[in-house]
Formats: C-alpha cells, sequence, structure tokens
C-alpha cells in the first residue's frame, strides 16, 4: 500500500492531469468555434488565448494565497474552477460566456502550476521528493495526451455539432474527482509550521511519515519574497523558468503543423504527429521520473541541454539548406525526448525546492509567472520571425539552449535529497 505521503502527492498532481488537459483540448475545437461563434481571426484568437490570459493572473496572484491560506485548502477551490470552466465552456451559449469559462479555466491552470508542486514538494521526504514532484509533469504530458486521444474518439463518436462541446465538458470528470479528493489529504506540515500551528503539523507529519522534530526548525515569520534575503533562488528560478521557455518547446507544440509543412510536408497526418511526440514526451517524462532521484537536476539538466541543442541545431540546419527534410521527424522527437527528460521533469521540482517554506509559493509563482510571460512572448513572436527565416527561430533556441549548458554547470546547486529547510539555510544571503 502507498504510503500516505505518496497518496497526498498523487491526489495533488492529479492537478496537472487537468492542467495539461485543459491547454490541449482547444485544439481540437478551433474549427467549430470559429463556425459556431461566426469567428474572424481576430476572434478566435481571443477564443484561444483567453485561457493563456488566465493562467498568467492565476500564477502572478496563486503565490501570495499559497503562503497566506495553505496550497491544499486553495487546490481544492482550484479543482472547482476546473469544473465549473469545462462545463461552462461546453455550454456557453456566446462568444463573451465562452471567453469568461475559459478565462476562469486558465486561472486554475495557473495557479495549478504554483500549488501543486509546492504542495507535494512540502509533504515529501528529501530522498524522493523529485520523483514524486515529478508526477505534476508526467500529468501534464499524460493530460495533453489524454486531451488529443479525447478530442479524436469524439470526433468519430459525435456529430460535429456536439463533438467540440463534448470535447470541452469531458474534462469535468477528472475535475469533480480532483476536487473530491483534496479535502481527504492533510495540509502541508511545514505550511503549518511557518504560521506557527505546531501541534497541527505534528498531526499533519506524523500522518505523513515526515520528522516532526526537523520541522521545527521552519521559520515561523510571515516572511516577505526579498531580494536581499532571497536573491540566489529568485535568480535560479527566473533562470530556469526562462531557459525552459527559450528552448522553444511551447511554440514548437503550438506551430507543429506549421513547421512540418514549411520544410515541405504535405501528406503526413497531423493526428499521427501529435500523438508521435505526444508519446516520445510521455516515456521520456517517466524514465526522467526513475532516475531524477538517483542522478539529481543539475545532471539530467545538462544532458538535456546538450541534447536540445544539437536537435535544434540541425533543425535550423534544415531550413536553411533547404534540404535534409527527412531528418526533421527524427530531429523534432530527440528534441521532445531531450527536453522531457530534463527541463520538462526538473522545472516544477527544483522551484518548489529552492525557497523557504514561508515564501515558498510566492517564490514558485515568480518562476511559473516568469515561464508563462516567456511563453506568451514567444509564442506570439515565432510566427512573426518565421515568415521571413525559418530557420532564425531555431539558430536563438538553439543558442539559448547552449548558453544554459553554461550556467547550470556554473551557478545551479543540486538539490537531490537535501531537506527543504537546509536548502533554505544554503540559498540564504
Amino acid at each position: 500500500m502507498p504510503t500516505a505521503a505518496v497518496r497526498a502527492a498523487v491526489a495533488a498532481s492529479l492537478a496537472g492531469l487537468l492542467f495539461g488537459f485543459d491547454t490541449a483540448v482547444i485544439s481540437g475545437v478551433t474549427e467549430a468555434l470559429r463556425q459556431h461563434f461566426a469567428l474572424s481571426a481576430t476572434g478566435l484568437g481571443i477564443a484561444v488565448s483567453a485561457a493563456l490570459w488566465g493562467t498568467l493572473v492565476g500564477a502572478s496572484v496563486a503565490g501570495g494565497l499559497g503562503d497566506r491560506l495553505g496550497s491544499r485548502r486553495l487546490l481544492t477551490w482550484i479543482g472547482v474552477a476546473y469544473l465549473v470552466s469545462a462545463i461552462g465552456s461546453a455550454l456557453a451559449g456566446g462568444m463573451a460566456l465562452f471567453v469568461a469559462f475559459r478565462f476562469l479555466g486558465g486561472l486554475a491552470i495557473g495557479g495549478s502550476s504554483v500549488l501543486a508542486p509546492v504542495y507535494i514538494s512540502e509533504v515529501s521526504a528529501a530522498a524522493r521528493r523529485g520523483r514524486l514532484v515529478a508526477m505534476f509533469q508526467f500529468n501534464i504530458v499524460a493530460g495533453i495526451l489524454l486531451a488529443y486521444c479525447s478530442n479524436w474518439l469524439l470526433a468519430l463518436a459525435l456529430p460535429a455539432d456536439i463533438a467540440w462541446r463534448a470535447k470541452l465538458g469531458i474534462a469535468a470528470l477528472p475535475a469533480l474527482f480532483f476536487a473530491v479528493m483534496l479535502p481527504g489529504i492533510p495540509e502541508s506540515p511545514r505550511w503549518l509550521a511557518s504560521k506557527g500551528r505546531g501541534a497541527q503539523a505534528r498531526v499533519a507529519a506524523d500522518r505523513l511519515g515526515l520528522d516532526a522534530m526537523a520541522l521545527a526548525s521552519t521559520d515561523q515569520s510571515d516572511a516577505r519574497l526579498d531580494w536581499r534575503r532571497h536573491r540566489r533562488p529568485i535568480l535560479l528560478a527566473i533562470a530556469i523558468a526562462a531557459f525552459n521557455q527559450l528552448s522553444g518547446i511551447n511554440a514548437i507544440l503550438y506551430y507543429l503543423n506549421d513547421i512540418f509543412a514549411a520544410a515541405g510536408f504535405t501528406g503526413v497526418s497531423a493526428d499521427l504527429q501529435a500523438v508521435a511526440i505526444g508519446l516520445t514526451n510521455l516515456v521520456a517524462t517517466m524514465v526522467a521520473m526513475t532516475v531524477i532521484d538517483r542522478v539529481g537536476r543539475r545532471p539530467l539538466l545538462l544532458t538535456g541541454a546538450i541534447g536540445t541543442t544539437l536537435a535544434l541545431a540541425g533543425v535550423a540546419a534544415i531550413y536553411a539548406s533547404g534540404s535534409g527534410a527527412q531528418f526533421l521527424l527524427p530531429l523534432l522527437v530527440l528534441f521532445i525526448a531531450a527536453f522531457a527528460f530534463s527541463q520538462g521533469a526538473v522545472i516544477w521540482v527544483y522551484l518548489s525546492e529552492i525557497f523557504p517554506t514561508p515564501v515558498r509559493a510566492r517564490g514558485q509563482a515568480l518562476g511559473s509567472t516568469t515561464h508563462w510571460v516567456l511563453n506568451a512572448a514567444i509564442s506570439f513572436a515565432f510566427p512573426v520571425v518565421a515568415q521571413f527565416t525559418q530557420s532564425l527561430p531555431f539558430v536563438v533556441f538553439a543558442l539559448a539552449m547552449a548558453v544554459q549548458a553554461v550556467v547550470v554547470w556554473r551557478f545551479f546547486p543540486e538539490t537531490r535529497g537535501v531537506d527543504l529547510e537546509e536548502l533554505a539555510a544554503r540559498l540564504s544571503h
């Protein structure tokens, strides 16, 4: 039987499944939205991007709320938000309501990216913390693949005028399950201790199999995220989040079909491309989960930086030379595998480890907000630049990954197997 800590981590990590599903499901309904609401290109852009703007807001405000109210309590409300968003988006009778419900879903995605990794990190023992927090990323990837499969099956089973609503509404089922599960797991004992609620912290720690005595060293002050005290973790959080997006991962996933079309592909199935990329992402994430607590975070980041640099340089060379298109899919699969094995698996783990307990959620929010802002900026810039030169974006991405390898080697500390309280002491100024 899994321990209470594992059960709590699994329950919280399901926020990642909803995160991934809600992010990817929109790809299967864009044409239906255009026709049903008679949308122009601008209108479709507003409909599709509504969740992203919600994500930016959710990520930026979740940290402060999490440090004040506790991650578990807020995750329960996030589950309710996912539920309402799924049902509301599916039943929306007008464009304004659809955008509002998708924005609500974005708030939930942003909040999930902050609070779920924080909660899992705080209820996990140091020896298996990386693997348990990485379950969040695994569930994101699984949710994306599930959304692709769900879109495909529902499109086959239902008439088009109903299928698009079913694609959006079916997310209500895992959202309801998540919202019902969360009240049954304990609040983070580290958060309770940071609020001076020692007796409750000891009860929660005993239930989770954690060392209650070690939590007594948790800073009891309601600290502010301060540059003088937290300069090093702040810089690490911004760096890992920035490099995550400077790899080009989301721009490549968003514009995958355009990338293949620009290389001359016309007969390759978009569905099969998505499944191939999705399965590669899932398998590489699973492999990373098995080794992250054995080999550490830095080796994964370094290996991935080298792999993504080589793959992206190869893609840039194909576009620059106009030849070698047959190598494009293998190079993109290599890129996805290298990314998922490294940054994909490590980012949420690392962000959840490097800040002291009283400001952990706010620190996670800083990294998450950096991630989402750059996601929006790069995803906007990619097609603008690519219309003039297909190779330049990939040159920039490859150079960024080469720089990341140097930065990680020089400045990133290893966090594997170190208690959160000890990490806070090491990284504080």
